[in-house]
C-alpha cells in the first residue's frame, strides 16, 4: 500500500468540491492505496502544503480541480520525480484535454490518476513554471477579465470576456527573441505553447507536442476589431494558423519585452493564471513533469 496525496479545495463549488474530494479519497482507498488529503482553501496555503508534502517524500499527487490547480501544482513538482494525477473539475480543463484525460466518471478518473505516468515537457519562466500555454496581449487581458466574471460558468466565460474586451483592443509592441533570432512586432496576441489549448478549448497552437523539446509560438499581428471578431471562431478549430496575420514559429527559448511602456498590459499569464510583468524569459525543460493517465499526445 502506497500513500497518495490528494489536493483540492473543499470550500469550492459551494460544498460540491468537499463531496468530490471525499469520493476521490474513498476510491483511492478502495483501489488499495492510502489517501492523504491536502486541504487548502487559499492558493498560498495550497502551495505551501504541497511543497511540504514534496519535501517529505510524496511520490504521487492527485489534484481535484482545473487548470488553476494544475498550474499551482507544477510550481511544487516540476523537475522532481513526483507523479501528478488529475481528476478534472475546472472551468476549462485545457491541460487535461490536451493529454486526453477526459473524465467519464469519478472511478475512471481516479483509475487514470493512479496509473503509470508519461513524462512531458514544461515551460520554465522567470516568474515560475507553466504547464500548457503562456500568453501576452489581448489573450492575457481576456484571462484577466474572465477571472473577474461570476457569470456565466464554464468555458462560455472566456467567450463573454473576449467580446467585452474587444472594444478596448490595442496592439502590444513587443521585442521577441526566439533562440536568439530577434523579431519586433505589434501584436494583438502572443501565445507560447507546450500543449495546444487555452481559454476553454481554443486550439491556439494545434501542433504543440509536449514531448518534442520545443515550444510552439503563435504571433497574431495587429488586427482591427472587426477582423478579430471574424478571426476568433477559427481559434476553436485551429484553422486560424493559415490567416495572413498569424505567424506560427517554434523554439526552445524566448525572451520578450515591450518596446514602450504605454498602454494596457496584463503581463505574462500561464495556464490561465497571472504570472508576472515583462520582460520575461521562457524556456522548455524536457521531461519536467510525470503525468498519470495520459491517453493521447
Amino acid at each position: 500500500m502506497s500513500t497518495v496525496h490528494v489536493l483540492g479545495n473543499p470550500t469550492a463549488g459551494r460544498g460540491h468540491a468537499a463531496r468530490v474530494l471525499a469520493d476521490v479519497t474513498a476510491e483511492v482507498r478502495r483501489r488499495g492505496d492510502r489517501p492523504e488529503l491536502l486541504e487548502a482553501t487559499t492558493r498560498d496555503a495550497a502551495l505551501a502544503t504541497l511543497r511540504r508534502a514534496v519535501d517529505d517524500g510524496a511520490e504521487r499527487v492527485v489534484l481535484v480541480g482545473g487548470d488553476g490547480l494544475a498550474h499551482l501544482a507544477v510550481q511544487a513538482i516540476a523537475a522532481t520525480k513526483v507523479v501528478l494525477g488529475m481528476v478534472p473539475m475546472g472551468t476549462g480543463n485545457d491541460f487535461a484535454r490536451a493529454l486526453g484525460i477526459h473524465r467519464r466518471d469519478l472511478a475512471d478518473a481516479v483509475g487514470r490518476a493512479l496509473s503509470e505516468p508519461t513524462s512531458i515537457d514544461a515551460m520554465r519562466t522567470n516568474h515560475g513554471w507553466c504547464a500548457s500555454v503562456a500568453t501576452l496581449g489581448f489573450s492575457a487581458l481576456v484571462n484577466e477579465r474572465a477571472n473577474a466574471l461570476r457569470f456565466p460558468r464554464g468555458s462560455a466565460r472566456y467567450t463573454v470576456a473576449t467580446v467585452r474586451e474587444i472594444p478596448a483592443l490595442t496592439p502590444t509592441p513587443l521585442h521577441i527573441e526566439i533562440d536568439g533570432e530577434a523579431i519586433d512586432v505589434d501584436t494583438t496576441l502572443l501565445a507560447i505553447a507546450n500543449t495546444p489549448y487555452f481559454g476553454g478549448g481554443m486550439a491556439i497552437c494545434p501542433a504543440a507536442d509536449p514531448r518534442d523539446g520545443r515550444l510552439d509560438v503563435a504571433i497574431v499581428e495587429a488586427v482591427g476589431r472587426a477582423t478579430l471578431l471574424r478571426f476568433f471562431p477559427r481559434v476553436f478549430r485551429g484553422t486560424h494558423v493559415t490567416h495572413p496575420r498569424v505567424r506560427m514559429l517554434t523554439g526552445r527559448e524566448l525572451r520578450i519585452e515591450r518596446r514602450d511602456t504605454t498602454g494596457r498590459d496584463a503581463g505574462l499569464w500561464g495556464d490561465g493564471e497571472p504570472m508576472g510583468p515583462l520582460p520575461t524569459h521562457i524556456e522548455v525543460v524536457p521531461d519536467a513533469l510525470h503525468i498519470a493517465g495520459v491517453a493521447q499526445l
